[in-house]
C-alpha cells in the first residue's frame, strides 16, 4: 500500500501547484482551493483504475478538479471585496465588526505560478489572470461559465478539450464562452486588470509608500494615491474612497502616536504587496495585515488591506511571525 501511495504521489506531485491555482481562480479563495485539491487527489486515488492508458494524467486531474470546484461553487457564496459589496463608509464612524463568513477573496502568492503551464495562445497573461480585479469579475460568472473561461482563455485549452472535460458539446462550450467574455469585457473596461510591471518609477513609488507608512505620514501617503483611490480592509465590510476619506481614517485610527508599523515586501495576485507588522508593548512587530496594491499610471488605485486573523495568511507567503529588529 505504501508503495502504491508513493507512486501516486510521485505521479501527481508535478501538477499539485497548478491545480491549486486552477481551483483558486474558480473559487476565489486559496483556502477553498486547497480543500478542492485534497478532494481532487482523494477522488483521483479512488478512481485510479479508471484512468485509461491513452488519457493524459494532467487532463484527467483537471477534469476532477474542475468538477470538484463547480460542486463547491454551487454550495457557496461568490467571493468578492468590500468595495463591490458595500457602499463607501464615513471615516468618522466607529469601525465596523468583521464579517468572518467565507465571502471574501483572499490573496494568492505569486510564487504559486512557478512551474504552471499557460498556453501561448491564451487570452490572458498568467499574472493578469490572478489579479484581484480579474478574480472579482470572474466571480460574477455562473460556475460553468467561470470554468470554461478559465480553461479556454487562461489555460488555452481547445474547445473540444473543454467539451470532453465537462461532458458537454462544443457548441455549448462556445456559447457559454461567448457570454462569459461579454461579461468579463464589461468589468475589464471598468477596472485595472494588468499585472504591475517592474520599472524605476514603480520602485520609487513603492519606496515612498513604505516610508510613508513607517513614518505614519498620511500626507505623503495620500500623495501617492489616485484621486479616486480605494482602501479596503477585509474582513471588515467598511471601506473608503478618495483622498479625504482615506486620510481621515488613517489619522483617526492608524497614524496616531509614535510610528508603529514596519513593512516587508512580497508579491501577491500579480501585484506589489506588503506584509504589515505592528509593534506591540514589547517592541516586537507582529503580523497585522497583508496589503495588495493595485497600480494605474504610476499611482496607487487601490489598497486591499487583508487583516490578519490567524497564522495561515503570513505562513502561505513564508513570512516570519514576528520582527524583532527595528529597521
Amino acid at each position: 500500500m505504501n508503495t502504491i501511495n508513493d507512486e501516486f504521489q510521485n505521479r501527481t506531485d508535478p501538477y499539485r501547484r497548478e491545480l491549486s491555482v486552477h481551483c483558486y481562480r474558480i473559487l476565489g479563495s486559496l483556502e477553498d482551493a486547497e480543500d478542492a485539491l485534497q478532494e481532487t487527489l482523494l477522488r483521483a486515488w479512488r478512481r485510479l483504475d479508471s484512468l485509461k492508458e491513452q488519457t493524459s494524467l494532467r487532463a484527467w486531474l483537471y477534469k476532477i478538479a474542475t468538477n470538484v470546484s463547480l460542486d463547491m461553487v454551487a454550495s457557496r457564496k461568490a467571493r468578492s471585496l468590500p468595495a463591490v459589496l458595500f457602499d463607501p463608509a464615513d471615516p468618522n464612524d466607529p469601525l465596523s465588526q468583521p464579517i468572518n463568513d467565507p465571502i471574501w477573496l483572499d490573496p494568492l502568492p505569486d510564487a504559486y505560478l512557478d512551474g504552471t503551464i499557460i498556453d501561448p495562445e491564451s487570452r490572458y497573461e498568467a499574472l493578469e489572470s490572478i489579479t484581484l480585479a480579474f478574480l472579482m469579475a470572474l466571480q460574477n460568472l455562473p460556475g460553468r461559465q467561470r470554468a470554461i473561461l478559465v480553461l479556454r482563455d487562461v489555460l488555452g485549452w481547445k474547445a473540444q478539450e473543454v467539451a470532453e472535460l465537462l461532458d458537454i458539446t462544443v457548441t455549448a462550450v462556445n456559447s457559454a464562452l461567448q457570454r462569459a467574455r461579454a461579461t468579463m469585457k464589461k468589468y475589464q473596461d471598468e477596472g485595472h486588470w494588468g499585472a504591475a510591471e517592474d520599472s524605476q518609477e514603480m520602485a520609487l513609488l513603492l519606496t515612498r509608500y513604505v516610508q510613508a507608512w513607517e513614518a505614519a505620514d498620511s500626507v505623503s501617503l495620500i500623495s501617492l494615491l489616485r484621486d479616486d483611490a480605494a482602501l479596503t480592509m477585509p474582513p471588515l465590510p467598511m471601506w473608503f474612497r478618495g483622498h479625504a476619506a482615506i486620510k481621515t481614517f488613517l489619522d483617526k485610527h492608524l497614524f496616531t502616536g509614535l510610528p508603529r508599523f514596519r513593512l516587508v515586501a512580497t508579491r501577491a495576485n500579480g501585484s506589489p504587496t506588503f506584509a504589515v507588522y505592528e509593534r506591540d508593548s514589547s517592541n516586537i512587530y507582529r503580523p497585522s495585515a497583508l496589503q495588495v496594491l493595485t497600480l494605474a499610471s504610476n499611482q496607487i488605485a487601490q489598497i486591499d488591506d487583508f487583516l490578519v486573523h490567524d497564522s495561515q495568511l503570513f505562513s502561505r507567503f513564508n513570512l516570519p511571525d514576528r520582527l524583532t529588529v527595528d529597521f
